[in-house]
């Protein structure tokens, strides 16, 4: 990926109005990362498919997103950013309408795939499109609200999906972009300049197609796995057996080719190096967290799905806060304890969660959710100074991209990965329960309970096995947040690898960016 030519930042017309129109891009696709999450029971049943089948709703579109970032630098730079920026917009609004549209779970994955495809431009254009037409004085100010754009999406995705879904229906949280994506495509075509370089390098074909088999493959694995019994099946083992060719390819034509679509030399930074992994479990952590805690709540805790988003709302709320405290934050201490206080957080909230049952006081579920939020945010915006500070200008157009990369690919295999899981220990638990299930159990013999939960009538079974499933997702989501606990211990580690940027910065304020 390389940069387009960058407009003068101090004179920029109506900087204003292109800022809320990037933004406005950026959160929309921000959004459709996690706005269907608490509308997939609705589509489940809409679309006549099973709880596995339905989750490539979300999958589809982030796999997708992580594959088409790469070649955005290269296009804009052929093309001008503008020009790739509109017709990614374009693409997304009508993508989201067909999505809305869609009658059969095969429609729905090939929609969200065009979705995720188009939206993956958007994040990175409108990072360096902001980049651009700022004063190096303003330029944290600016990324701290486009930061805010990018982390708040996911994390209100599902209040406003849940309210959507409950108002109206669940094909109305991919009918809401439509507004946003003509206001948006409107005033970029008005007021953003025309940047067409007319660069004519070849693009790295070779390695962009190895790494979209690679991830590809991966994520079908992934998908797959559980209903298809892993590696019992020969089809998991073509599907491992190509991501592994495709991304070794990658990974030799990157380290061989003369003028790969990556530059090598961007990973010999220790700062961008570590600030790229970390990356990838800020991706799995938030996104994972979004689709779990959603079917969580509604399945489990019976929350209607309106209350199920209006519970998650206060994640966005602790995130903005961390975002406007971080970033005062960020010039006066070093950042790297800032961020070993926000994953320090993260990991306080994912152990309370790991001790949750559905009778859980709700505001203990908000303020644990909400202080989930507050750490994300001391984590992401220290992170976007301390991973930049030291890599090399030419280098930081791709860096943007990476970084945007990294957070998708984490995004799906960490959905992948917490849902394999999650039903594998269900089915595991379900067992384990069901062995203590007989006539000599003394819980069993209660008056009440033995004419309530009586395996010897169909009823009784039937109710039965209900609470004995029941207490295995449980326990199975329990798990699957102690798994999430244990990503927080080398993401510790690589913040203590990270060198401490030289020499003073201006604290990113949003007041700044937003008031210009």
């Amino acid at each position: 990926m390389s940069a387009t030519t960058a407009t003068p930042a101090e004179g920029v017309p109506n900087r204003a109005l292109i800022t809320v129109c990037a933004m406005a891009a950026t959160l929309m696709q921000a959004l459709d990362g996690t706005i269907a999450n608490v509308a997939l029971p609705y589509m489940q049943g809409g679309l006549s498919s099973t709880a596995d089948q339905v989750t490539w709703v979300l999958t589809s579109y982030i796999v997708a997103a992580a594959i088409f970032t790469s070649p955005v630098g290269a296009l804009a730079a052929r093309y001008g950013r503008k020009r790739i920026f509109l017709i990614s917009v374009a693409g997304f609004t009508a993508a989201s309408v067909l999505c809305g549209a869609a009658q059969s779970l095969e429609q729905m994955v090939l929609f969200r795939l065009l979705q995720g495809a188009f939206g993956a431009a958007l994040v990175p254009l409108s990072q360096s499109t902001m980049l651009d037409i700022y004063p190096p004085a303003q330029r944290g100010s600016a990324m701290a609200v486009w930061g805010m754009g990018v982390m708040l999406g996911p994390i209100l995705g599902p209040t406003l999906g849940g309210w959507l879904t409950e108002t109206y229906d669940w094909r109305w949280v991919f009918y809401v972009n439509l507004p946003f994506g003509v206001f948006a495509f409107a005033g970029l075509w008005a007021f953003m300049a025309d940047d067409r370089t007319g660069s004519v390098r070849r693009f790295d074909w070779f390695g962009f197609t190895t790494l979209s088999i690679g991830i590809g493959a991966f994520q079908l694995m992934l998908d797959r796995g559980q209903r298809a019994d892993w590696f019992t099946s020969t089809e998991i083992i073509i599907e491992a057996g190509v991501a592994a060719l495709g991304l070794w390819l990658f990974l030799v034509h990157l380290l061989t080719a003369e003028k790969p679509f990556i530059p090598p030399r961007i990973f010999k930074d220790r700062n961008f190096l570590s600030g790229f992994l970390m990356m990838f479990v800020v991706g799995v952590i938030l996104f994972s967290t979004s689709a779990l805690l959603a079917p969580y709540l509604q399945t489990l805790g019976g929350y209607p799905v309106f209350d199920a988003g209006l519970v998650l709302a206060p994640r966005g709320v602790g995130t903005m806060a961390a975002m406007l405290v971080a970033g005062r934050l960020a010039d006066r201490l070093d950042p790297r304890l800032l961020m070993l206080f926000g994953v320090s957080v993260i990991a306080w909230t994912l152990w309370d969660m790991t001790a949750w049952t559905p009778d859980l006081n709700t505001h203990h579920l908000m303020f644990t959710t909400a202080m989930q939020g507050f750490g994300l945010g001391f984590v992401f915006i220290p992170l976007q100074v301390i991973a930049f500070a030291t890599l090399a200008p030419e280098l930081r157009t791709d860096g943007t991209g990476l970084t945007s990369l990294m957070r998708n690919i984490g995004s799906a295999i960490g959905i992948s990965i917490t849902v394999a899981v999650l039903e594998h220990d269900t089915q595991v638990l379900h067992a384990e329960i069901a062995g203590l299930v007989s006539p000599l159990n003394r819980m069993l013999q209660w008056s009440g309970v033995a004419q309530f939960w009586n395996p010897a009538t169909p009823t009784g079974a039937a109710l039965l096995n209900a609470e004995v499933t029941r207490q295995a997702q449980i326990m199975a989501y329990a798990n699957d947040f102690h798994l999430l606990l244990l990503l927080c211990i080398p993401t510790a580690l690589l913040v203590l690898m990270m060198r401490r940027p030289a020499g003073p910065r201006a604290a990113p304020d949003p007041a700044h960016a937003a008031m210009d």
